[in-house]
């Protein structure tokens, strides 16, 4: 399937596209992104952060006070997006491990499941490292059933069973009340989550979500298709079968300097997710909001908007507009879409934020990577690490 661009391209192959979800068995229906878990060095300066930054709204919390005396999180809220940012109250322990290893970033993918037990039980015996057995959690208002595996690196997927729950967030959280909460700028939805891992290995965690996930492969660009005339790398795209989960999974490739995969994997000590892809249904709007919050975006040189019509055909949108917040464009077969992206928003250069709106195209943006990328470069170049 190497050279398989855009949904399009798939339809007009042997498989179709129809032969393509069949692929992506359902022995693991998946019901949406429950949430997203971080490990970060201050949880409470950081869903600070969050709030006035992204706008995520104040929605539960746990810590000593609920009775949790090893961590404390703060779980954060807009609309469908909930984001989990965790600390340890410990000196030593796992959490402060993964901090010292890897700095702020994800930790957990957590995926609303029917049947938490049978996700465990459907995907360790197909080769899956468990992380977390099957576990029942309940208070007075109902129970939850949690199980977790390991995917790339010291990430995990927690299966989450929340229908006999009718509480805030999970048992052992309360609501969080606070009189800061920050109009939000419209984040929707997690669109897509990105990982990176190591030399050789995106062949292996594919085989890995196809085998063990039930996901199949929508897409493929290999490092002619993402390069620029000093770095490359190569990603597949996977998709569970009713495409509302996708990860796309990036790896190097040579080039003559070192690529941003390379930076990641250097900065973060290994594999890991590399950036979260949030949707939008007015970019313009979500994109003025962060930018006046003071969220720092990639930039994009006047050139790229020379030609963009010639590239992409008509657009709804004002393209004077979309070149004063340096939004790209990209066009497949099923329509367009609009996206932009933060610079690293941790100290290390790893994890990032992609404000996406899709307005029919269900591709990945393969006609902006140049302009992406370049970009990219130029943070590198500035860090001394290109």
């Amino acid at each position: 399937m190497a050279g398989i661009k855009n949904l399009k391209d798939l339809q007009n192959t042997e498989y179709g596209l129809k032969k393509l979800f069949e692929d992506a068995e359902d022995f693991l229906p998946l019901l949406g992104t429950d949430y997203i878990e971080l490990y970060v060095g201050n949880a409470k300066q950081s869903a600070h952060f969050y709030k006035t930054a992204f706008g995520f709204q104040s929605h539960a919390y746990a810590g000593l006070e609920t009775g949790m005396k090893d961590r404390v999180s703060y779980v954060l809220k807009q609309d469908k997006i909930r984001l989990v940012l965790t600390t340890s109250l410990e000196k030593d322990g796992i959490i402060n491990e993964h901090i010292n290893k890897h700095g702020d970033g994800v930790k957990v993918m957590a995926l609303w499941v029917e049947d938490a037990t049978k996700a465990f039980e459907e995907t360790t015996k197909r080769g899956a490292k468990p992380f977390m057995k099957p576990t029942r959690e309940e208070d007075e208002n109902g129970h939850v059933i949690r199980s977790g595996i390991y995917t790339y690196g010291e990430t995990v997927h927690i299966f989450v069973e929340r229908k006999n729950y009718n509480g805030t967030f999970l048992p052992g959280y309360r609501k969080w009340e606070s009189h800061y909460n920050p109009a939000p700028v419209g984040l929707k939805f997690i669109d897509h989550m990105v990982g990176n891992v190591g030399w050789g290995e995106m062949n292996t965690w594919c085989k890995f979500y196809a085998e063990v996930m039930g996901f199949a492969q929508i897409i493929s660009f290999t490092d002619d298709d993402i390069a620029t005339d000093y770095t490359a790398l190569m990603s597949k795209v996977m998709s569970n079968g009713n495409g509302r989960i996708k990860f796309p999974i990036n790896e190097p490739a040579e080039g003559k300097k070192k690529s941003q995969i390379e930076e990641y994997l250097d900065f973060y000590n290994g594999a890991g997710v590399q950036h979260i892809a949030v949707a939008t249904n007015d970019i313009v709007a979500t994109v003025s909001a962060m930018r006046d919050r003071g969220v720092e975006f990639l930039y994009v040189p006047d050139e790229y908007y020379d030609d963009l019509l010639d590239r992409v055909g008509e657009i709804d949108e004002d393209v004077e507009v979309l070149k004063k917040h340096g939004v790209l464009i990209d066009r497949d077969d099923e329509g367009y879409l609009l996206q932009l992206f933060t610079k690293p928003i941790v100290d290390r250069p790893t994890m990032f934020f992609e404000v996406i709106q899709r307005k029919g195209a269900q591709s990945f943006g393969v006609g902006n990577f140049k302009a992406l990328f370049e970009a990219i470069e130029r943070e590198q170049s500035n860090r001394g690490t290109l």
